[in-house]
């Protein structure tokens, strides 16, 4: 599947969705019909059973350079509306269901690191940069991006980030956590791709209820209760076809 204007690009191999922004002449910046399309190929995953993973990366040197703006300088404008519909584009993947990875190949700022933050898990090449610039626009972050990077990285990584500018390339976003692995450039669809697929080889319906369970249990006070709330969804994956015949292969004498 490829979008009418070109804009995003779609594929599927292996069961793993890769989403690719496909407007490097702006840098992948995203306008709202990025956006659109970038929701349409989440939901286009979401809906086809033979995906069990998706990736998200850039086309060209760069992730994402961030969102158009322009309109905000519009005293007219409906600012918050104009605002969320920018969001849409990352808080889709941030809902997405299935296991999601940024490949992220070049500068992710603003907007565009909000969309990498929205993957459960960062892939980052060598020439990958983090950089939420967004008090050097005199604007202040938006789209749960302070709430999204103390999460990821904690609060010391957030304010270095987000109050005093400080850039982030690959091997030290990998380094604080805010990315999972570090690999050369060269390396990095290759990577990405053999990462998600191992998420994708899993039963599919068990993968997006223990991604569920995962969301779930961030707001879980304690041990205890993160033991009942597992509880009913365990015993439901031990009554599915999958775990017979997944714990049949692991008895079969090798």
């Amino acid at each position: 599947m490829t979008s009418a204007s070109g804009e995003v690009r779609y594929s599927v191999e292996d069961r793993v969705a890769l989403i690719t922004l496909d407007a490097p002449e702006r840098r992948n910046a995203m306008n709202l019909a990025l956006v659109d399309e970038l929701v349409a190929a989440v939901g286009a995953a979401e809906g086809d059973e033979g995906v069990g993973a998706v990736v998200v990366t850039g086309a060209g040197t760069a992730f994402c350079a961030g969102a158009a703006l322009d309109h905000l300088a519009d005293p007219g404008a409906d600012k918050d509306a104009g605002l969320r519909r920018v969001y849409e584009g990352f808080l889709a993947v941030a809902r997405c269901a299935l296991p999601t990875v940024a490949a992220v190949n070049g500068p992710a700022v603003g907007a565009g690191m909000n969309l990498a933050l929205a993957c459960d898990v960062r892939i980052v090449s060598a020439s990958a940069r983090f950089e939420a610039r967004f008090l050097d626009l005199g604007l202040h972050p938006g789209g749960g991006h302070t709430w999204m990077l103390d999460r990821i990285a904690g609060p010391q990584t957030a304010a270095a980030a987000v109050l005093f500018g400080e850039a982030l390339d690959g091997r030290t976003a990998a380094e604080c956590g805010l990315a999972w692995r570090c690999v050369p450039d060269d390396e990095l669809l290759s990577a990405a791709h053999a990462f998600a697929a191992r998420a994708a080889s899993m039963p599919r319906e068990l993968s997006v209820r223990t991604k569920a369970t995962l969301r779930a249990v961030r707001s879980v006070a304690s041990h205890a209760e993160a033991v009942d709330h597992e509880l009913a969804v365990q015993v439901w994956s031990t009554e599915q076809p999958d775990f017979a015949a997944r714990l049949a292969k692991f008895r079969t004498p090798r």
